[in-house]
C-alpha cells in the first residue's frame, strides 16, 4: 500500500481515501492501552480506589523518553509478573540525599531512576517505592500514564512533566476513547 502511495506522490494523485488509509495503517498498532490500578498509593492523583489507565507504551525508557515528574508504570522490582504505578522522582546524574541522617547520599548511575508514590501519607513500605527498594533500571518502565478514568463523570488527564505533556497531546486526541474506558472500568 505504501509504495502505491508514494508513487501516485510522485505523479501528484494522491486521492484522500489513500491517504486516510496510510494514516489508519501508522495508528494500527496501537500507541497506548488501557491499565487497571488500584490502591491508595498514587492518591490524589489517581484516586483512592484506583481507576482505569490510559497509558502511552514508552518501548525504550531513558532520558529522552520519559522525564521526572511523569507518572509512570512499571515492572515491580521484587515481582516481575505485577505492575506498579509510581511518579518519576530522578534519574541517572541526581544525587539522592536522605532525611535519615545514618543514610550516605548517593548519586543515580547511568540508566537508574527512583520513583515514589504520590499519597504523602504513606510509610515507604505502605508505598512500596524507591524507598523501600531503592533505585530501579530505567528499562522497568514501561509506559507513562496520560489520562485517568476514576468514574464515568471524574476523569481527566494526568499532570505529568510539561516536556511529556506536549509530546502526548496528539497520542492523546487520537487514542482517547471514554467510552472504551467505561465499558472496562472494573470500580
Amino acid at each position: 500500500m505504501l509504495s502505491n502511495v508514494k508513487q501516485n506522490y510522485k505523479g501528484g494523485q494522491i486521492t484522500n481515501r489513500e491517504m486516510h488509509q496510510v494514516v489508519k495503517n501508522l495508528f494500527q498498532g496501537r500507541l497506548t492501552y488501557l491499565h487497571w490500578d488500584k490502591g491508595e498509593e498514587m492518591t490524589p492523583t489517581l484516586g483512592a480506589k484506583g481507576g482505569t489507565l490510559l497509558v502511552r507504551k514508552i518501548p525504550d525508557a531513558d532520558t529522552s523518553h520519559v522525564f521526572v515528574g511523569d507518572v509512570v508504570v512499571l515492572k515491580d522490582p521484587e515481582n516481575r509478573d505485577n505492575h506498579l504505578v509510581r511518579r518519576l522522582a530522578a534519574v541517572e546524574g541526581y544525587e539522592m540525599v536522605s532525611t535519615d541522617e545514618k543514610d550516605e547520599p548517593f548519586t543515580l548511575e547511568e540508566d537508574q531512576c527512583w520513583v515514589l508514590a504520590d499519597n504523602e501519607k504513606l510509610k515507604p513500605k505502605e508505598a512500596k517505592d524507591s524507598r523501600l527498594f531503592g533505585p530501579i533500571p530505567m528499562t522497568n518502565i514501561i509506559g507513562r500514564v496520560i489520562y485517568c478514568l476514576r468514574t464515568a463523570v471524574d476523569h481527566g488527564p494526568v499532570l505529568n512533566s510539561h516536556y511529556s505533556l506536549r509530546r502526548d497531546s496528539p497520542v492523546l486526541e487520537v487514542e482517547l476513547d471514554i467510552d472504551e474506558m467505561v465499558k472496562n472500568h472494573k470500580a
